[in-house]
């Protein structure tokens, strides 16, 4: 991984950021007191469970929810722009020339009615305002960069006519496309079997070294985390738990989700002797959080304190920052 002087500005900048849905019975706080720092050059794995936070704050970046029906608060700034007060037209420039975006679905991503490279030639001339030649010949060497073969004539494709490993890979070519500062992924190995998933793992943390990108990737799975990261987040019910770098957070785990989500991993257990474990119970209903830790309800370590009061963030070590109570006792 590329890293950069920890006196340099960050290129992301999130503090207290709260995101909330309104478009219900009850407002949803998806988000709540979230803030991170991703330097140049680095990357950052967001993990945790289905309804942790985790896309809502990725897509907050990019200010893609629907404004009526959302509730931004906080700071949120990327190469020193106020995301948040950003223009319509300030955020047209802003998306795909600054930040873009891999989604987890590249099938509902692309736009069917049209080929792949017009799509990705239309966002080169949109942002770069150069001739349709020179956004042919650049999107040829970006689906080159990517690896998919017969490239020519896989420009003339269509969404539904590739592999989905291959949509994939077109996605990350159309992300690149405008050569953006910061490239955020949402889970886009999900819905890719096992082989392919290593495959496009291994070609972003190429890509990341070889132009020097920042990232920040969204996963269920640990183990991606770890082969992807420099550092890694743990979301629970709207909240960072804990954050550190990638291999201390592994070998020294301080929450007890975040220990949880390790023996819980699909290919074991991470630590020698470890049974593999599920987590019971449920995360809670964010349309009504409860006061204290929410983790609290599943967590074995809980005290009735725990319950009742929202845990500081404590650094147990410099850069390791965890949310929880019962820290030093329970380590």
């Amino acid at each position: 991984m590329i890293h950069t002087n920890a006196t340099d500005e960050p290129l992301v900048r999130l503090r207290d950021l709260g995101v909330t849905f309104t478009g219900g019975r009850k407002p949803v706080r998806a988000v709540s007191g979230v803030s991170l720092d991703l330097r140049r050059g680095e990357v950052l794995a967001l993990i945790g469970e289905s309804g942790s936070g985790k896309s809502v704050t990725l897509r907050t970046l990019l200010r893609l929810h629907p404004e009526r029906r959302t509730t931004l608060a906080g700071e949120v700034r990327v190469a020193g722009r106020d995301v948040l007060a950003m223009s319509g037209r300030a955020l047209a420039d802003y998306r795909g020339k600054v930040v873009s975006m891999i989604f987890q679905e590249p099938l509902l991503a692309l736009d069917p009615v049209y080929s792949v490279g017009a799509q990705i030639v239309e966002s080169i001339r949109r942002h770069d305002g150069v001739d349709a030649a020179t956004a042919r010949q650049r999107a040829l060497a970006l689906f080159e960069r990517v690896r998919i073969p017969s490239p020519e004539r896989r420009l003339a494709a269509y969404p539904h006519e590739m592999s989905g490993g291959m949509r994939q890979r077109a996605m990350i070519a159309l992300a690149l496309a405008c050569e953006p500062q910061l490239l955020l992924a949402d889970e886009p190995t999900t819905a890719l079997d096992a082989t392919v998933q290593i495959q496009i793992l291994l070609l972003l943390r190429e890509l990341q070294r070889e132009l020097g990108l920042s990232i920040i990737f969204v996963t269920h799975d640990i183990g991606a985390a770890v082969e992807v990261a420099d550092r890694i987040a743990v979301m629970y019910a709207g909240r960072i738990v804990e954050e550190g770098t990638a291999r201390e957070l592994i070998r020294t785990p301080r929450h007890p989700y975040t220990r949880a989500l390790l023996q819980g991993r699909a290919h074991g257990a991470m630590q020698k002797g470890v049974a593999l474990q599920t987590i019971p119970g449920a995360p809670p209903d964010l349309s009504a959080p409860p006061p204290g830790c929410a983790f609290a309800e599943r967590c074995a370590h809980a005290t009735e304190t725990c319950r009742s009061q929202l845990p500081p963030v404590e650094e147990p070590s410099p850069g390791h920052r965890v949310r929880c109570l019962r820290l030093h006792e329970i380590s």
